[in-house]
């Protein structure tokens, strides 16, 4: 039986200015950055910033810090810290992974993929949060990222016997942030499609960052052959950038990542991946005192179908 860390004290707390922790400097993790340094002035007290690459953190630290605007301003500093630093923060953020696929795979599931092998890595410093007490929030952006969410919430709250004992991290403590691109994505092709005009203003996103992602065109005027078109097109918009012969990691770093992270830190609402019970999935959210709330939203027959065959496909992940 899975048992889980509820205790009242497992609810992270963050201050008015985070610490934030940052795992893995590859393109999207020093992109990320790049936009906390520039953004996060208001909401961030610092980042501490680690990779196990030689002088690949050095690096970065002597490159944000020499960012500035002509008159100064508050903006957040960057400093290297060692693994075992990672957790001495309010938020942690894991960009790690073991493989990304290259340019030329150009169809498939490139997200799920990389899970065997990232959700090692991500187990590895979900134990290490356990083993800290750690009481910050725990932020998985690399893929699959809802997968890698129970992941993490399993193997945190297992002892060294591998029974679970709910002394690790809680579900609250743990967010994953792949949402906000898909968010993004689908706003962009609404603008240019007048067809799906009315998801600028009336749409929304649901599910994981993957291939059963479920968009909704509106919540009032819901239209299924039109959402599942949209939901289509932006579910491969990665595929589309990689034909193009780059990386698809811009968006996702800066929508899911940076921007999304400062939304939380503002008590805006945001997309992010939370947990239900059973799976992590991604919905429209904002932190509080109590946790984060959530929409509460009547949602169409149809719609709730889709989001309860994709929530069954996440949890038959193991």
């Amino acid at each position: 039986m899975e048992i889980f860390n509820t205790a009242p004290l497992s609810l992270p707390r963050l201050p008015d200015k985070a610490r934030v922790t940052l795992l893995a400097l590859g393109d999207v993790g020093s992109t990320l950055l790049m936009g906390l340094r520039l953004l996060g002035g208001d909401v961030i007290s610092s980042l501490g910033i680690c990779d196990v690459r030689e002088n690949v953190a050095s690096r970065w630290e002597f490159e944000l810090d020499q960012i500035a605007p002509p008159e100064g301003g508050p903006l957040p500093e960057a400093d290297v810290i060692a693994p075992e630093q990672l957790f001495d923060g309010d938020v942690f953020l894991f960009c790690a992974s073991r493989m990304i696929p290259d340019t030329s795979v150009v169809q498939g599931d490139v997200r799920m993929a990389q899970y065997a092998l990232n959700r090692e890595l991500v187990g590895h410093y979900a134990r290490m949060a356990r083993e800290k007490q750690y009481r910050g929030l725990f932020v998985v952006v690399s893929d699959p990222v809802d997968p890698l969410c129970r992941w993490a919430l399993r193997e945190s709250n297992k002892n060294e016997c591998g029974d679970y004992d709910g002394l690790g991290l809680s579900p609250e403590q743990i967010r994953g942030f792949g949402l906000g691109v898909m968010h993004a994505r689908a706003l962009y092709f609404a603008r240019r499609d007048p067809r799906l005009a009315s998801y600028l203003t009336e749409g929304r996103a649901f599910g994981p960052h993957g291939e059963d992602l479920v968009l909704a065109n509106s919540l009032t005027h819901y239209d299924d052959a039109l959402s599942r078109e949209l939901t289509e097109r932006v579910a491969h918009a990665n595929l589309e950038m990689r034909k193009l012969g780059f990386k698809p990691y811009v968006a996702p770093a800066l929508s899911s990542g940076a921007l999304t992270l400062l939304a939380l830190l503002r008590r805006q609402w945001h997309y992010a991946s939370l947990y239900d019970g059973r799976v992590f999935m991604g919905c429209r959210s904002r932190l509080t005192d109590d946790g984060p709330e959530t929409e509460h939203i009547p949602l169409p027959p149809a719609l709730a179908q889709r989001l309860a065959d994709t929530r069954a496909k996440l949890d038959a992940i193991e």
